[in-house]
């Protein structure tokens, strides 16, 4: 059956982008496509229709394919909530944790599991584009390794690998993963990209026939910088590390400054990616070290897979004062899932869910109390802001109940079955609720942004998602030598 599966020399070479356009180019072409990674970390992820999760970037690639997400396309998603371990994602449901230590463990059934899913989506289509993760060429994790060669190998799918060249020494990324990888291993590669080119690529023809030499792997294009792909969500918080500062549309400040520190386990950033393009706002993710700014109009408080752990780092770093501060000026402020747990006045972890401590105390501005449990909460909402008075959707995706005085006479959101969730402030100035996506709709956005003095251009952020993904598609198809992928994919001999 038709497949081909896209690794890298390493972690953030543009695998995820380049299988999203490769997803939309041949879904543009006629063809039933199907993304899948067989395992995947990341603490972006997805509510899937059937209730399950899976990593946010996969999700991506499904909406390239124009087609529901599914718990199949990514049935391992390990989410790091601590340095030494993440909690396990099996096809869409949470089985527990593991330890950084167990990576390198017997994975045989994972993998059957990964293939099982992968035959799945064979059976209802016509080619599968699958993600790698990280790179093959770490050696020592090859043993247990189900997520780049370890699969191609179990499912029988050719290999394409990716090089980075805006990182540099992209010839030795690629001729050296030749050098250290296994007879088996070479052999699986039928070709390899240059990715991230800037300027003429015909500067690089000596390149590509020194890498061809020394390999003897087909190259398949050199792709150029997608501009496009800004307008994307991104697959991991290494991007927020690498931007800092996220302005308006226009590259100038905006009216308003919309301020997010950058927790170390910070969860679904891409619930703020619409309001990067609202001309009147400049957001700001804070990196550790810094101080909230003063003169912020709004701090969000965002998501996180840890939220006792990054509540603690949260006050290391002296921001629960510049928080209060802030508070004090009159300025506003927002919880979003884990941050708004935060806010209330104790998160407590009586089975110790999360890590060692059972309780912290909250940010006290918010009269509401955290209860870790092991049930979590995924499924898809619709309702209504209760302070605006707008149609809201999103996702709910997590640990804990939260519950209190705030919540029960002044919640947030009411859901349209008649429940509600999140809690409001008697002054209303501080907000919070456990919904993710609350920004990707237009109108909540326009109410929200116009409480804050902004006026939203009111932008159909779904409309420029899908008119990115075509536009990174028509680039990666200028780009690259598309029969050569096709004959390695057999979809044409």
């Amino acid at each position: 059956m038709p497949a081909i599966m896209i690794q890298g020399c390493g972690s953030d070479v543009g695998k995820s982008l380049l299988v999203a356009g490769l997803c939309r180019l041949f879904t543009n072409r006629g063809l039933t496509v199907r993304p899948f990674k067989p395992q995947n970390m990341s603490n972006n992820a997805a509510v899937t229709p059937d209730g399950g999760e899976i990593g946010r970037s996969t999700a991506l690639q499904a909406l390239a394919c124009r087609t529901p997400p599914t718990v199949d396309m990514n049935p391992v998603l390990l989410k790091p909530q601590s340095d030494i371990g993440s909690q396990l994602i099996v096809r869409g449901r949470r089985q527990g944790v593991m330890q950084a230590s167990a990576h390198g463990r017997d994975k045989r059934q994972l993998l059957q599991i990964a293939v099982e899913s992968f035959r799945r989506l064979q059976d209802e289509s016509q080619l599968v584009i699958v993600e790698g993760a990280g790179s093959p060429a770490e050696t020592n994790l090859r043993t247990h390794d189900i997520a780049n060669m370890g699969f191609a190998h179990a499912a029988d799918v050719p290999v394409v690998l990716v090089g980075d060249i805006d990182r540099g020494h992209v010839i030795a990324s690629l001729v050296g993963a030749h050098a250290v990888l296994d007879e088996a291993d070479r052999a699986r590669i039928r070709g390899f990209i240059i990715n991230k080119f800037r300027g003429d690529a015909s500067l690089f023809d000596d390149g590509l026939r020194t890498i061809e030499g020394r390999t003897g792997w087909q190259r398949l294009g050199v792709v150029p910088w997608l501009h496009h792909a800004g307008a994307l969500p991104a697959e991991d918080a290494m991007q927020l590390d690498q931007s800092g500062v996220a302005p308006s549309s226009t590259g100038e400040r905006g009216r308003i400054r919309i301020v997010i520190p950058r927790l170390p386990h910070i969860a679904n950033f891409d619930d703020f990616d619409p309001l990067r393009g609202e001309e009147q706002v400049e957001l700001m993710f804070i990196p550790p070290g810094q101080p909230l700014p003063l003169d912020a109009t709004l701090i969000i408080l965002p998501g996180s897979k840890a939220t006792i752990a990054d509540l603690e780092f949260f006050r290391s770093q002296g921001w629960d004062i510049d928080l209060l501060a802030h508070v004090r000026r009159g300025g506003r402020v927002l919880g979003i899932c884990a941050g708004y747990q935060m806010l209330g006045n104790v998160v407590l972890d009586p089975q110790r869910i999360e890590g060692h401590l059972d309780s912290t105390r909250g940010l006290g501005l918010l009269d509401i109390t955290t209860t870790m449990t092991g049930d979590k909460q995924l499924r898809a909402i619709t309702g209504t802001d209760l302070v605006t008075d707008s149609a809201i959707s999103g996702y709910e995706m997590h640990l804990g109940l939260s519950t209190g005085p705030a919540a029960a006479s002044s919640p947030f959101i009411r859901f349209d079955n008649g429940t509600t969730d999140g809690a409001v402030s008697p002054d209303t100035r501080i907000l919070g609720c456990h919904i993710h996506g609350l920004f990707h709709s237009p109108t909540f956005r326009s109410a929200f942004l116009a409480r804050l003095g902004a006026q939203s251009n009111n932008e159909d952020y779904a409309h420029r998602v899908e008119q990115a993904l075509d536009c990174v598609a028509r680039q990666i198809e200028l780009s690259l030598d598309i029969d050569g992928l096709e004959k390695v994919a057999k979809l044409a001999t």
